[in-house]
């Protein structure tokens, strides 16, 4: 097939990640490992690593989601980020436990958001420093998600700070430069955990029609908008990368079939086709459903064989797809699901 991509995702069990010869974890950007468990098996390595506790919803041994390209790599921790890096592309992580610690007297917003805005504040300034400006895309991992405290549901603190932080370091909270991210709950005893993929050079933020662009939601949703693209569209080697951010049963900016798991699957699947739709207009023709590797969350795991024939009805038999169970960011949403394509060399799954 040629020269590798510079950037591939590899799906390993964690057992199969520690196996893995020396040449092969040279590649490894960093993982993001979901499931209790992965821990022990990785603790020997020496890259950078998020532990997610979000269930896959296939038995099985615990599973990594790794990011690989060329080396040479250089590893490092600014501050409380790890991270790595290549000559463009940077991988981080930044895990954060809550006490009494992470919250100081006098902060004039909600205790959560305080911990987010600092914890986005030490990934910019991370970035700034590294040359390295560019967020393409973001997971963030939040415990207790829907739960209220402080007098605001804990995702709307959440986007308090994320929002307060982009405006502190000067970044933009709208447009073509906002990077893919997604937003899911984790059990209330679990850590805060960001992890993103950054660059030397920016994407370009797609949005989806079907859709108020999330950072123009009305105050109905929290006193901050969700600071986030539908997608990114970036270059790697000379090939696209395209990053599907969380999509969910919403239109305009309302939830659609609530309580109905089946119709909110189906909703989600238009939502990343019209998304795929404005990709093309921007000259990927082959951008399509097939193309994606799927990433599902689902609120409720006996929801997950609906949601996995939906996706087999609408994509194909061959569709390629890693389920998790994880709480959604509105109470009324059933599931959510992200998708990445690097078209140069298709994805290697599990």
């Amino acid at each position: 097939m040629g020269k590798s991509l510079s950037l591939q995702l590899r799906y390993w069990s964690a057992s199969e990640l520690g196996r893995q010869r020396a040449d092969e974890l040279r590649r490894v950007l960093g993982v993001a490992c979901f499931s209790v468990g992965s821990e022990q098996a990785l603790a020997a390595l020496d890259i950078p690593q998020a532990y997610i506790h979000v269930p896959p919803l296939i038995p099985g041994p615990a599973l990594c989601e790794a990011w690989v390209t060329d080396p040479p790599l250089r590893q490092g921790v600014h501050g409380k980020l790890r991270y790595c890096c290549s000559e463009s592309i940077l991988f981080g992580v930044l895990t954060t436990v809550e006490n009494a610690s992470t919250t100081r007297p006098g902060d004039l917003s909600p205790g959560f958001a305080c911990v987010v805005e600092r914890m986005y504040s030490d990934i910019f300034d991370a970035l700034d420093v590294l040359g390295f400006p560019h967020l393409w895309r973001v997971w963030n991992h939040v415990p207790d998600i829907n739960r209220e405290s402080d007098g605001l549901e804990r995702y709307r603190q959440f986007n308090i700070g994320r929002q307060d932080a982009f405006k502190a370091h000067g970044r933009s909270t709208v447009g073509v430069s906002v990077p893919a991210a997604s937003t899911v709950g984790l059990a209330s005893n679990a850590p805060l955990v960001v992890h993103f993929i950054a660059a030397c050079q920016p994407a370009t933020a797609i949005e989806n029609p079907r859709q108020i662009s999330a950072y123009h939601y009305p105050e109905l949703y929290g006193p901050r908008s969700p600071t986030f693209s539908r997608a990114t569209l970036a270059e790697v080697g000379g090939h696209p990368v395209l990053f599907v951010s969380g999509t969910a049963s919403i239109v305009g900016h309302q939830t659609q079939h609530a309580g109905n798991v089946v119709a909110q699957a189906r909703e989600t699947l238009r939502n990343i086709e019209s998304i795929l739709d404005q990709v093309r207009r921007h000259g990927e023709a082959y951008a399509r459903p097939s193309d994606l590797l799927y990433k599902v969350y689902v609120r409720y795991p006996q929801d997950r064989s609906a949601v996995a024939a939906e996706l087999r009805r609408s994509v194909g038999d061959q569709v390629q797809a890693v389920y998790l169970q994880a709480d959604i960011c509105r109470r009324n949403l059933l599931v959510e699901i992200e998708a990445t394509a690097l078209y140069a060399d298709m994805v290697s799954t599990c």
